[in-house]
């Protein structure tokens, strides 16, 4: 285990110690979480040692990304837990600050993202993508990331993230990572934890529709009606779940495709399961043709 790793909740300080690191050309390398680590966060800890000389981990839970009737108050919050998986990963700096830190009394300013934070997740969740904006915008000033990973299970996230830095000129290179998975295929997430095993197993149904329409489609079915139909029926028809949303959507503007498949393009999912808690749960494929 590596005791080096400090951890750090004043963001002056946070800021000072990435100014050092600049000054002196050391790479920077940061993945932004909201706590409750798993493989997936680990798996870009990883690739961050692989690929900086610096490695922070913020775990922030961001009231700006939560709405009404949503978990902020309830989301878990194991921070020794995560505290230890950072000391043994390699971490060099935990960044932990208060919300009260981040956004005192006075702050006013927020990051709009524009029309796509309204679509898929944003259309359930409104505001929530700008929320996330506008925290991850704070955190890079305070980081100073060269590169700062992202897993591909929240794909609507990672992408917006990146016209973000590109439409704001920000100097962080943005690397999305593949999902990492359970056994029986479900995106790992921090809100699996809401789960009993046996809800576990029925969730995984959003990975085996992915599958089905992958194999569709390479045995000719472009019709995204037809495999959007084909979607919910294997959501909807597994018992304890409910569909929110399938769409197609272009690998390059993240707009829906139209009526055939004739690219590679992703599919966005997002499902509902259980009643007490109800959890949202997302996950998205690669569709190639």
């Amino acid at each position: 285990m590596d005791d080096t790793c400090r951890i750090v909740s004043s963001p002056s300080k946070m800021h000072k110690i990435a100014q050092q690191w600049t000054l002196t050309e050391q790479s920077i390398g940061v993945v932004a979480t909201m706590g409750c680590l798993h493989k997936g966060h680990l798996s870009l800890i990883e690739e961050a040692r692989k690929r900086t000389q610096k490695t922070v981990v913020s775990i922030f839970v961001n009231p700006l990304q939560f709405g009404q009737n949503e978990d902020l108050d309830t989301y878990p919050k194991p921070f020794e837990r995560d505290l230890e998986l950072c000391k043994k990963a390699g971490v060099d700096v935990i960044f932990h600050p208060k919300a009260v830190d981040l956004y005192p009394s006075s702050f006013q300013t927020k990051v709009d993202g524009g029309l796509l934070t309204k679509k898929y997740c944003g259309r359930t969740r409104p505001g929530h993508f700008n929320g996330v904006l506008t925290a991850v915008h704070i955190l890079f000033e305070l980081m100073k990331p060269t590169l700062a990973f992202f897993g591909e299970k929240d794909f609507q996230q990672s992408f917006l993230i990146k016209q973000m830095c590109r439409d704001l000129r920000l100097p962080t290179e943005i690397l999305t990572m593949p999902i990492i998975r359970e056994a029986n295929g479900l995106a790992m997430s921090s809100r699996n934890t809401y789960l009993c095993p046996e809800q576990q197993e029925t969730a995984a149904c959003l990975f085996h529709a992915i599958l089905s329409v992958q194999n569709a489609v390479k045995n000719g079915y472009t019709k995204t009606s037809e495999l959007l139909s084909l979607t919910a029926s294997l959501i909807n028809h597994t018992p304890g779940m409910q569909l929110d949303y399938a769409h197609f959507v272009d690998l390059k503007t993240l707009l829906p495709l139209g009526d055939n498949i004739n690219t590679s393009a992703r599919l966005l999912l997002a499902a509902y399961i259980g009643d007490n808690p109800r959890v949202r749960l997302i996950d998205n494929g690669l569709i190639s043709v």
